[in-house]
């Protein structure tokens, strides 16, 4: 679908695009195929896609993958894709907001090899991502379009400024490949920021136990609320919820012992603290009982 086309397609049903809804559609057909197989897509294979716009990465997936079950959130678009006859047949379109699917339940009744493959909207990139990790166990790969600076997140190397709270959560449970850069001459409209999209799968070998992934979230999040102090300040009001008998200073020299205890300088700030320190102390955390 050209661009000529697809303005011809929005004015014809009345629609325009949201800023909300963060839409910026993939408009070239050759670069959505050659994603499609970079991610991985083939025979026998369940596609689930968010955000299907007018269906340009949609129609390539069905290309090459047994089935695509792709989710769309805005009705005007929905109805277009439908009367238009804009996907093949092996395509399930679902109207529904991504956000609040029963992604495990999706995952759990599948029979054959899940990935997730999309151009995912600005506005559910972030939340979604983290709901992929916990369904890892069900998933070959997600691979996904993402503002630069997002994907930079998930790559970050400890003490550099994008390195935060997510990039541990994933650094702890998969693995990141930025396979493409993509600018904004590739959309439309045309983002104000670069794309790049990345492919995403977890390790073979978990080192992680059952919610032991939430707990460290819980650590890293709070310590990264404060990111530019040392990691006590924002792990605080965590030590006041597990030592509320103790006051202030004994509270910090019970936090700083447990620190020492795997190794990290209480003056550290959060971002010089290696996932695998942050994961030795989420379990000295749920050993001091």
């Amino acid at each position: 679908m050209n661009l000529s086309r697809l303005r011809a397609l929005l004015d014809e049903h009345g629609l325009r695009l949201s800023r909300e809804l963060g839409q910026n559609f993939l408009i070239d057909a050759g670069l959505a195929d050659e994603l499609a197989r970079k991610a991985g897509a083939s025979a026998g294979d369940l596609i689930f896609e968010v955000g299907t716009g007018l269906g340009v990465l949609t129609r390539a997936l069905a290309a090459r993958a047994d089935r695509v079950r792709t989710v769309e959130i805005d009705s005007g678009l929905v109805r277009v894709l439908r009367s238009e006859s804009l996907l093949p047949d092996n395509v399930e379109l679902i109207h529904a907001d991504a956000l609040e699917i029963d992604w495990r339940a999706w995952v759990d009744e599948a029979t054959q090899p899940v990935r997730v493959i999309a151009n995912l909207p600005y506005s559910v990139a972030t939340p979604l991502l983290r709901r992929l990790l916990d369904l890892r166990d069900g998933l070959e790969d997600w691979s996904v379009m993402l503002q630069s600076e997002v994907a930079e997140r998930l790559v970050a190397d400890p003490g550099t400024k994008a390195y935060g709270s997510f990039t541990v959560l994933h650094r702890l449970v998969a693995d990141v490949d930025t396979i493409a850069k993509v600018s904004p001459s590739h959309f439309f409209p045309r983002p104000k920021v670069q794309s790049s999209f990345v492919r995403i799968w977890p390790r073979a070998t978990q080192d992680l136990g059952e919610g032991e992934l939430v707990r460290v979230e819980r650590l890293v999040r709070a310590a990264f609320s404060q990111r530019r102090k040392r990691v006590t300040n924002g792990l605080g009001r965590i030590a006041e919820k597990k030592w509320p008998e103790l006051d202030k200073g004994a509270r910090r020299e019970k936090l700083e012992a447990l620190l020492g205890a795997v190794g990290i300088d209480p003056g550290l700030r959060p971002e010089r603290i290696e996932p695998a320190a942050w994961l030795a102390l989420s379990r000295e955390f749920d050993r001091d009982a």
